[in-house]
């Protein structure tokens, strides 16, 4: 089994005792703690079990898990049964306590292009892995929405990229739109290779968004946002100086982006009739800890590049992938509102299902599952009882067809072997979804707790006066994707996280046609490398 304790077989072919807690004795949250060199002790405190391995439940415990519902059956009602949650959502104290339930146990969590985008441009402000200090470190300073991503992750960077007038970021007018300013303007370093020109090295707050431009597409919609927003500020507060206004400003867009991200992202994610909500309030007589801290497990499970689509179509013109890197011309070519216009009408790829790794970032795949290595992840399972999951019992029953089990079989030889990134490529995706229970079952808590946890939804914070009064906290609570396309690019186009069909079907689930075999993500080949190494 590939355990924390991958040198185990080594250790003992070379005489040495073995550390009895390397095969995970202890169940249920349980921690394995050694009484000498070949015996443990399990430390079932507050896990709700006992026993040995604290394996036997408790009364009130055996009576919670009589009675809870699978996670596939609390998924299947609220993605079923319309009418009763048309009704449902139509009477707020119902709803309240169901978001309040959802928030509480934090259960949340079909596709266009716009959302793989919309993923990149959000976490790319707090997944930041250090390469240099290796895969378990992060570069960010923040661990949850700071929008760093925008305003830029030092005061250094940020007050390269702002006009210093206002409360505004920097800017350019082409053609009578607002676009980020260049390199040149800005002296904010961005990643762009040498042959980009000048004038085409536009400068935001996160230096890889020149890759591609459905990045730099929601950066220019957030830096227009980000100074509609200054001048109705500075309407309301004739009085405050360039300071005041850029950092209320910024607490706008954060409230923003948290509404944006429940109601309309992980809204369409969740799949749900029950419509989501974003109120801190309904935390309010809750434990809640409004801090967050990102889990280098939810940094790889995010790593959903199968939504890649083979092509990028804009307006009447195709792109492959190689023609979109680092060409921000495309942006200024077709213009912003047939960006938005063009991506949600194109369906994106299948992150569960297997054999869906688009060819151009399969060595992100495989970087993946050594960086998890190097971590000493444990197995699918183990994550899956983490998170009161049923553990897989076969390849077949994790994948859902022979084939594909029969590979997986021979390259891991034990279900409980599976690790964690390339088990949710591979998990059967529920009916009409992208992803499979596993992706959305241990991804939801991180998800919540890194929204509901920023501080302006602490009782402390979550007021009118921290947004500059009436008017910017009506902003924030009228929030919503079309609303921020509608106020910032010409013309109103329609956007969403959902290809317009009225129902699921195969045709809304773009399976790559890429030639991306299973031996393409070898799990094993690193791991006869590794072996090789030690």
């Amino acid at each position: 089994m590939l355990l924390p304790c991958a040198l185990l077989a080594a250790l003992l072919a070379a005489g040495h005792a073995a550390n009895p807690c390397c095969s995970l004795p202890c169940q249920n949250r349980g921690v394995c703690m050694t009484t000498g060199f070949d015996r443990y002790e399990c430390d079932c405190t507050r896990t709700g079990y006992y026993g040995e391995n604290c394996t036997t439940p408790e009364f009130f415990t055996w009576l919670k898990l009589t009675l809870k519902p699978a996670p596939n059956t609390v998924h299947y009602i609220l993605t079923h049964f319309k009418g009763v949650w048309n009704i449902i959502n139509n009477i707020s104290f119902l709803r309240d306590a169901i978001m309040r339930y959802v928030l509480m146990c934090k259960y949340t969590f079909t596709l266009p292009d716009s959302k793989y985008s919309f993923a990149q441009h959000f976490t790319h402000q707090f997944f930041k892995t250090d390469h240099k200090k290796g895969p378990g470190f992060t570069k960010a300073y923040g661990h949850g929405v700071d929008l760093n991503h925008i305003y830029g992750e030092t005061l250094e960077r940020q007050l390269k990229l702002r006009l210093h007038k206002d409360g505004k970021l920097k800017y350019q007018m082409i053609d009578g739109e607002m676009y980020p300013p260049t390199v040149k303007d800005t002296q904010a370093e961005m990643i762009y290779p040498p042959h980009v020109p000048e004038h085409l090295q536009f400068s935001v707050g996160q230096e890889v968004f020149g890759l591609v431009p459905g990045l730099m597409m929601y950066a220019t919609i957030w830096l227009r946002e980000h100074n509609r927003i200054c001048d109705i500020l500075k309407q309301e507060h004739p009085e405050w100086d360039d300071e005041q206004l850029f950092q209320t400003t910024r607490l706008i867009l954060i409230g923003e982006t948290i509404k944006i991200v429940i109601e309309d992202y992980v809204q369409h994610l969740s799949g749900y009739h029950f419509k989501l909500k974003f109120d801190p309030e309904l935390l309010f007589n809750q434990r809640f800890q409004y801090q967050n801290r990102i889990a280098a497990e939810f940094n790889t499970l995010y790593h959903w590049h199968p939504l890649l689509p083979d092509t990028f179509q804009i307006h009447d013109q195709e792109y492959t992938f190689q023609q979109f890197l680092y060409n921000n011309s495309i942006m200024l070519e077709h213009g912003l509102s047939h960006m938005v216009k063009s991506f949600s009408k194109q369906s994106a790829g299948r992150v569960a299902g297997g054999k869906n790794v688009p060819a151009a970032v399969q060595k992100v795949a495989k970087a993946s599952i050594d960086q998890s290595r190097q971590m000493r992840y444990q197995s699918l399972n183990e994550y899956r009882k983490r998170f009161m999951l049923k553990p897989f019992k076969s390849f077949e029953e994790l994948t859902g067809e022979k084939e594909m089990a029969a590979e997986l079989e021979e390259l891991y030889g034990d279900i409980d072997a599976m690790e964690l990134y390339p088990g949710l490529l591979v998990e059967k995706p529920r009916p009409g979804a992208i992803f499979g229970e596993t992706m959305v079952e241990i991804g939801a808590p991180f998800s919540l707790k890194g929204l509901m946890g920023n501080t302006i939804c602490s009782p402390e914070y979550w007021k009118p006066s921290t947004f500059g009064g009436k008017v910017g906290f009506e902003i924030i609570n009228t929030a919503s994707l079309q609303k921020l396309i509608c106020n910032n690019v010409k013309g109103c186009p329609f956007t969403a996280f959902h290809v317009l069909n009225p129902e699921p079907t195969e045709a809304t689930i773009n399976v790559s046609t890429s030639n991306t075999a299973m031996e393409d993500i070898n799990p094993t080949l690193l791991l006869k490398e590794r072996s090789a190494e030690l």
